[in-house]
């Protein structure tokens, strides 16, 4: 009996490829390589608000394959390594990808969107002089926000200037997909010993997150509205299939 111990056996071509280039990524952003032009990597590739001057378009894929930390890259990928397979072999490849894509770029413009209401209430509470410090500052520091003493110029300088990473939109929607298409799968929701049915265990992680994402907690850095967005747009997407045949 032959045992392979390469933890890519078995895995379909998409998934193992996203699976890779994640983590080179990663290891291009935590070794200084993608430090363009002495500017964090994070800064090119990460998501900035539409209005921000460090914003360009490829972001809303770009961002998909940057991670804040070890944490964020280990858990994303460990949901696409144990949730995507089975999708992939289902739909066949050039259908997940699609999925994935449309999914985790869908999440990028529900974040952005979700902040339109945010940025308008911004600009009525600063000046011309203040709007512009935020703007020629063009830090991407996480904590740069709390050097303003003035709140609404932090805000606008976390919302202009702090990028979103990560591929969590899309995993929400494979999260998504997952739950609908294998809805009586058990799945063990950690650390709870105890099985639970894929259906529940999107509707559970579902309402958790549309729960943190009408909280207003400061010291939370991590994009609710994205991770809501990825599932929103790939149920959509799944309805769109089936009302169509697919």
């Amino acid at each position: 009996m032959r045992y392979d111990a390469n933890p890519f056996s078995g895995l379909p071509v998409v998934v193992k490829n996203l699976l890779i280039i994640n983590v080179i990524m990663f290891l291009v952003k935590v070794t200084g390589l993608g430090n363009w032009g002495g500017v964090a990597m994070d800064t090119h590739l990460g998501l900035h608000y539409f209005s921000s001057p460090l914003f360009r378009p490829w972001q809303l894929v770009t961002h998909m394959f940057m991670h804040g930390g070890i944490g964020h890259l280990f858990l994303n990928m460990l949901g696409l390594y144990m949730l995507a397979p089975p999708l992939e072999y289902k739909w066949g490849s050039q259908r997940f990808l699609s999925f994935y894509m449309i999914t985790g770029v869908g999440a990028a413009l529900f974040y952005s969107a979700a902040h339109v209401w945010e940025y308008a209430q911004l600009n009525t509470m600063l000046t011309t002089e203040q709007y512009e410090e935020v703007v020629l500052q063009g830090s991407d520091l996480w904590a740069s926000g709390r050097n303003y003493s003035n709140w609404a110029m932090g805000q606008l300088n976390t919302l202009f200037n702090v990028p979103m990473v990560g591929a969590s939109g899309a995993i929400y929607g494979v999260l998504l997909a997952f739950g609908m298409t294998f809805p009586n799968v058990e799945l063990m929701l950690f650390p709870l010993p105890v099985p639970i049915k894929a259906k529940y265990f999107v509707l559970l992680y579902g309402g958790i997150t549309v729960y943190q994402s009408l909280q207003t907690n400061p010291s939370d850095n991590v994009a609710h509205l994205a991770h809501l967005g990825g599932m929103v747009v790939g149920f959509l997407l799944i309805r769109l299939w089936r009302h169509r045949g697919g």
